[in-house]
């Protein structure tokens, strides 16, 4: 049994997820991200590391970890060749656990809620009049409830 960091993003929990309490028995088909992709990235005292034989799980590239905890390997969609490693080879790698409730379906991990945050970050325009926007370096903050809202706002401060 491990303890791991996982990065439920709010859309997910807002289209198709569950909220969920401190205490609770949780399932969660869970993805291994590069952290610097992540919001503006930075997330070193959130990763985990997973390690294992890499599986091929209806089209999907998986860490079954030594624990017991499937991954799925997540890849660059950008990138003009798949760098992620081949089925039958062994991995260990570093990465955000995320919960991803889109697209393929995996085996789901499964565990109890230990804490629960939630991501307040601040977001900027890229350009005076542009509309679109990206996060600030530095700007964010972890707050501790005990139950994940099932809708987020958007105000100034978050």
């Amino acid at each position: 049994m491990g303890l791991w960091h996982v990065f439920y993003e709010d859309w997910q929990m807002e289209c198709c997820g569950t909220p969920f309490s401190v205490g609770d028995e949780v399932s969660w088909p869970l993805l291994l991200l590069d952290p610097d992709t992540v919001l503006g990235g930075g997330w070193r005292d959130q990763l985990s590391e997973v390690a294992g034989p890499v599986e091929d799980v209806g089209g999907v590239r998986m860490v079954r970890e030594e624990t017991g905890l499937p991954v799925a390997l997540g890849a660059d969609p950008d990138a003009e060749e798949d760098r992620r490693p081949k089925p039958g080879s062994r991995t260990r790698s570093a990465g955000l656990l995320s919960v991803e409730r889109h697209g393929a379906r995996w085996p789901e991990a499964g565990g109890r809620v230990r804490a629960v945050q939630v991501l307040t970050q601040t977001w900027a325009e890229t350009a005076p009049g542009s509309r679109s926007y990206e996060p600030v370096a530095g700007r964010r903050g972890l707050r501790a409830v005990e139950r994940c809202p099932r809708w987020f706002t958007e105000t100034e401060t978050e």
